[in-house]
């Protein structure tokens, strides 16, 4: 299921559109204002590799955190990577 990226030409806003099948129709308008003229960008690469053994990720892999919340915990999960 590939995810696309687009960036709205009236704007700016940048969004995601998950596409389930190939023939599927799909409303194609910017979910902030209600434009539909936008155009698809190339969305960064974002990966996160584990520790060697018996290393560390030197402070720039993946990572999580876990807190307590009113349903009970809750896991953050934190990749390197480009942030919007």
């Amino acid at each position: 299921m590939p995810i696309y990226e687009f960036k709205c030409s009236e704007c700016q806003d940048l969004f995601e559109l998950l596409v389930v099948k190939s023939g599927e129709d799909v409303e194609m308008k910017c979910p902030k204002c209600g434009a539909d003229t936008f155009e698809r960008v190339m969305s960064a690469p974002n990966y996160a590799m584990g520790a060697a053994s018996g290393g560390s990720a030197g402070g720039g892999g993946a990572h999580s955190r876990t807190r307590t919340c009113s349903g009970g915990s809750c896991t953050t999960y934190e990749v390197p990577g480009h942030a919007r």
